[in-house]
């Protein structure tokens, strides 16, 4: 899959605003509608764009703490590691989890709508997966940068 200049304007366009027509696109791109239509279908079918969805503004819906989350654990073993994922995969108020290198094993992003109920995860989820050996929470005070936009383009 070789994704060219024009891919890259087009995903730059798709990514700001994910609700634009293969057709707004390409009046914006200075393309034709059916060449446009044809890159935008074979990039969702190469898996380049993945879905498109609504970014909220997670304060406006009353969720105003953001917390930064390193865990590690007491065995880094590929059970371990495969556990604590299990265990965090589908909890809704984590919004990220990525493994680390480093002192820490895994990063996590949490949203809630106050401190009670981040208190409420830890003690009685994030706590309680076996095999957590510490944890550290910083909460975001200010948030100054928050993006979805992909740097795409190339020197």
């Amino acid at each position: 899959m070789t994704i060219d200049a024009t891919d890259r304007r087009i995903l730059d366009e798709l990514q700001r605003d994910g609700a634009l027509s293969a057709a707004d696109v390409a009046t914006r791109l200075g393309l034709s509608n059916t060449t446009c239509w044809r890159r935008i279908q074979q990039l969702e079918k190469d898996g380049v764009i993945r879905r498109r969805v609504a970014l909220l503004d997670r304060t406006a819906l009353g969720l105003d703490v953001m917390v930064y989350v390193h865990v590690k654990l007491r065995s880094q073993g590929r059970d371990a590691l495969a556990q604590f994922e299990r265990a965090i995969r589908d909890r809704p108020e984590v919004l990220d989890c990525c493994t680390l290198t480093g002192e820490w094993d895994f990063h996590l992003r949490i949203v809630t709508h106050d401190m009670k109920e981040y208190e409420a995860f830890f003690l009685d989820h994030l706590s309680k997966i076996p095999n957590v050996q510490s944890v550290h929470s910083s909460i975001a005070v200010t948030v100054i940068k928050e993006s979805t936009v992909l740097p795409l383009a190339r020197g």
